[in-house]
């Protein structure tokens, strides 16, 4: 079983920045991908951003040019840096992996969620 750890949510200012982490445990043979997405009250689940094994990044187009998503050096760990927030960036965010489970199975593997609220 695969969990997903996240931090680095809170409350920030409009124009401000946060940096989001989460972090892979767990068996699994491999990761295809991890990404972010969010949820603000009353909508549903959106996507954020995604990042390849192999280091290929996606974002929806609302967040390009502010935020970036990264892998850390061990390959379990996917980061979101957020610069520019907008109110509309309020939301809980969620961690995603998408990978191949022990017995080569695809699945999605989710974190807990981390608040990020802009608000002056």
């Amino acid at each position: 079983q695969v969990q997903l750890t996240e931090s680095g949510g809170g409350l920030v200012q409009p124009g401000g920045s946060l940096r989001l982490s989460c972090t892979a445990s767990g068996s699994i043979f491999r990761i295809n991908a991890m990404g972010w997405y969010r949820q603000a009250p009353g909508k549903q689940r959106e996507y954020v951003a995604t990042i390849t094994s192999g280091g290929t990044t996606d974002y929806t187009n609302s967040v390009k040019g502010r935020f970036t998503i990264a892998l850390g050096n061990a390959k379990n760990t996917v980061s979101l840096q957020m610069n520019s927030l907008k109110p509309e960036d309020t939301a809980v965010y969620y961690c995603n992996l998408n990978g191949r489970d022990l017995r080569f199975l695809t699945q999605d593997y989710w974190g807990q969620g981390t608040q990020v609220t802009v608000s002056s």
